[in-house]
């Protein structure tokens, strides 16, 4: 039989974090997430959806002609079936990352896929859901991201990069809460401290204005 996950969107965009920003890519949005973010820009997501099966899912990913996909939610790895349907993608050649919040135990993700892994800052409301033990799964293709909203965030975040040696294991994003902290304050303060981390802003908000299915 067929597995099927319950599916929000799956659209065509630019990437607008992570270290492929800009590339064309196809975004798979499951539905369904166990953390609620103070800034959380997806809380559509938490409901609703439609089940697809994997077949159905492969066909609209490729119909777009770019080898990028990224799963993200939601919290995607909230669905088990998550990790069948990022093998799939994989063994038909795609180029494959996971957007995940790191409350969630990524062990068993397979090791091609690019993990896009959040460490929750004291602003996002849930610093308890972080799940340190999945640092460990951390290689040098995957990226560590830091969502900060204020300057305990980012002193914070600071204390985390020596406590777990983060730029030495994997790339290290720091991205700012839009209408929170202004994007070139969290930029100035990245190069005052010389920081080994890549500064990054949401394009497609800039771009699209955080439209659905953008």
């Amino acid at each position: 039989m067929d597995l099927s996950l319950r599916i929000t969107e799956i659209f065509y965009s630019l990437q607008g974090e992570s270290n492929t920003v800009g590339l064309p890519t196809v975004f798979i949005r499951l539905t369904g997430c166990p953390l609620r973010c103070g800034y959380c820009d997806t809380a559509y997501a938490f409901n609703g959806g439609e089940k697809q099966t994997l077949r159905q899912i492969m066909s609209q990913v490729k119909s777009y002609a770019t080898p990028y996909v990224t799963v993200t939610g939601g919290e995607p790895l909230a669905q088990p079936a998550c990790n069948a349907l990022m093998v799939e993608l994989l063994d038909a050649g795609f180029h494959v990352s996971l957007e995940t919040s790191g409350a969630l135990d990524v062990s068993s993700v397979d090791p091609r896929v690019v993990k896009v892994m959040d460490l929750k800052t004291p602003g996002s409301g849930e610093l308890r859901r972080n799940l340190y033990s999945n640092i460990s799964y951390l290689t040098a293709q995957d990226q560590v991201k830091f969502v900060i909203a204020d300057e305990a965030d980012y002193e914070w975040s600071k204390q985390q990069l020596a406590e777990y040696g983060l730029t030495e294991r994997c790339q290290v994003l720091f991205s700012p809460v839009m209408g929170a902290m202004p994007a070139v304050s969290l930029a100035n303060r990245i190069l005052a401290d010389q920081l080994p981390v890549r500064f990054q802003i949401q394009l497609h908000k800039y771009l699209w204005d955080d439209a659905r299915g953008k």
